[in-house]
């Protein structure tokens, strides 16, 4: 067996996989990691991991995670972490029964299942993972462990603090919370980097037990809370002025002091590195909250792109899409496709093509049934949908991205080589006359088919109207004009500091009819030069606020009231 294969359950025990979930990023995970979430059977991680962990989990996998909100996770009289069966393969039970971790795990592998308990970070650093690998091996249940990046090697990474240099420094890695005068007492007479694990109230104590332990209160420091996380944010100050810098900085006091933070002390965390190497909190967008008004299937992409950026993508559907009133037409034209009927058939939009391949395995049909007949996909998003469906697409428009890029590209009829010269056209009930009218122009003859509806979608929760209204948003992308209107009628018009993003004139000219200040507009058609847009304008307004000498803020942070209520 190679050493990434993952063994065998055994019929009565079970297996349980030990995995480290990491500070935060989800981009963190192992390979490993993913292949044993894959292939679990059942889930147990405490609320915040679980959060990390369950998209690569297969759908119907059993959960078990702490109580959300709970004041206390641990069960008494055993300190250990307390755990709360949400299994979703039994949910018979009215009042979820609360058991320790170590009997759990082995509970939930029982009859052969594969469990995996994730933990925060690495297993190895776990304050309680040991204890339930003991009691599995005690138990004769089989397990393994999937190291994970440690929070205190991960976080410093990500804030631009290295550890060691070419000098090679001693490191020295401490947890505050259990830390003895011992331990003080040797970090404190060491010169070497000392990274601490500690609570973001208790920075300013861990600062004072190095300095009475013989560190020079000038001596440089970093504190990161919510590291490798879109909530990052990093202080630079001493030793001797670390609290100080936090209450300026109107951190604390605040009811989150409990929050963990990773501090780094030692000459290797001077500020003036760090400005050269914080390459995650100096992305062009981050730590931005930007809305997406997009209909749910349309925004992944985008978002990924958007987090690539930094940035902390908040999509709310503004367009709902629902099957034509009257199907009969689209039926006609999907039977059409088998019986030769079409030359041509012309994809505009992602929609049509899920609309199409819907027909299809209603009436039993698959890709094959385009044997013959030449597709066309308006732009790359649309081409992809149609390599998904298996079909790849013989014309996509090599300049603009639109109807009018396709027609550019589109052939005229030619009775001698075209033996049909007839056209499918399945789109939206909203969708403008430029391609059909080109087409015809061309010679060719088209059935312009309505395959869907595209109709408003449901207002988002108060909390998001809320936020839209008052400023709650970094940015808002608005990819056409139905975008514009929908969202104004379904949420309210969003607030003056938000940064107005458009994909072209046409979605500029609606968002200034609502009283919409444009900030920024794609140099192409395309929702991928959108985001590339904003992030370039992201980008100069970090630049000009670091060349005046003013702190980087967000926009929303600009609003009245935002600096009192802000979240780091």
């Amino acid at each position: 067996m190679s050493p990434t294969t993952l063994p065998a359950a055994g019929p009565e025990h079970g297996h349980v996989t030990f995995l480290g979930a990491g500070p935060g990023d989800p981009g963190l995970l192992t390979l490993r990691a993913v292949e044993a979430l894959a292939n679990a059977d059942v889930l147990v991680a405490e609320h915040d991991v679980l959060d990390v962990v369950r998209t690569h989990a297969r759908p119907g996998v059993a959960v078990v995670n702490t109580e959300p909100g709970s004041s206390s996770d641990a069960v008494p009289g055993t300190g250990a972490p307390q755990l709360t069966v949400v299994d979703g393969a039994s949910t018979t039970a009215a009042v979820p029964a609360v058991r320790d971790a170590a009997h759990l795990v082995m509970e939930a592998a029982r009859g052969g299942r594969r469990v995996v308990r994730a933990v925060s970070g690495d297993p190895g650093l776990d304050t309680y993972a040991a204890d339930e690998m003991l009691a599995c091996a005690a138990a004769g249940v089989p397990f393994e462990v999937v190291p994970g990046v440690a929070a205190a090697v991960g976080v410093p990474a990500y804030a631009g603090v290295p550890l060691r240099d070419a000098q090679g420094a001693d490191v020295r890695f401490v947890d505050a919370r259990t830390a003895s005068d011992r331990c003080w007492t040797e970090v404190g007479a060491s010169d070497g980097t000392v990274v601490v694990s500690t609570t973001l109230d208790a920075v300013a104590a861990a600062a004072g037990e190095l300095v009475s332990a013989g560190r020079k209160p000038d001596t440089p420091l970093t504190v990161t809370v919510a590291g490798t996380t879109t909530r990052q944010r990093t202080w630079s100050a001493t030793l001797g002025t670390i609290a100080q810098t936090l209450k300026q900085a109107k951190v604390l006091p605040s009811p989150e002091g409990g929050r963990p933070v990773i501090a780094v002390v030692g000459e290797r965390s001077a500020a003036a590195q760090r400005d050269q190497l914080s390459w995650f909190e100096s992305k062009p967008l981050f730590g931005w909250k930007v809305l997406v008004p997009r209909t749910k299937e349309q925004a992944v992409s985008l978002s990924d792109q958007l987090r690539s950026y930094g940035a902390v993508p908040h999509e709310v559907p503004t367009i709902a899409v629902e099957p034509p009133r009257t199907p009969q037409q689209m039926e006609r034209a999907v039977k059409g496709l088998v019986t030769g009927r079409y030359e041509w058939i012309a994809f505009t939009s992602v929609n049509a093509v899920k609309a199409v391949r819907e027909k299809f395995e209603e009436y039993g049909l698959d890709a094959r049934a385009f044997a013959g007949i030449k597709v066309a996909a308006v732009g790359e998003q649309t081409a992809k949908a149609l390599i998904a469906f298996g079909v790849k697409p013989d014309l996509v428009p090599s300049g603009e991205q639109s109807a009018a890029g396709l027609l550019e590209d589109w052939p005229p009829y030619d009775p001698v080589f075209d033996p049909i010269d007839r056209v499918f056209l399945p789109r939206a009930d909203i969708a403008t006359e430029t391609l059909v009218a080109g087409l015809i122009e061309l010679g060719w003859e088209v059935d312009d088919v309505t395959a869907y509806r595209t109709v408003r979608a449901s207002p988002p929760p108060a909390e998001t109207r809320e936020a839209i209204k008052g400023g709650g948003f970094d940015a808002v992308l608005f990819t056409s004009s139905s975008t514009v209107r929908n969202l104004v009628g379904i949420a309210g018009k969003p607030h003056n500091v938000t940064v107005i993003a458009c994909i072209g004139p046409a979605t500029a000219k609606t968002a200034e009819e609502h009283g919409l200040r444009v900030d920024v507009m794609s140099p192409e058609p395309s929702v991928h030069k959108l985001a590339e847009a904003l992030a370039d304008f992201g980008m100069k307004r970090r630049a000009a606020a670091l060349e005046a000498g003013d702190p980087v803020t967000r926009p929303s942070e600009r609003r009245p009231g935002a600096r009192r209520r802000r979240t780091t």
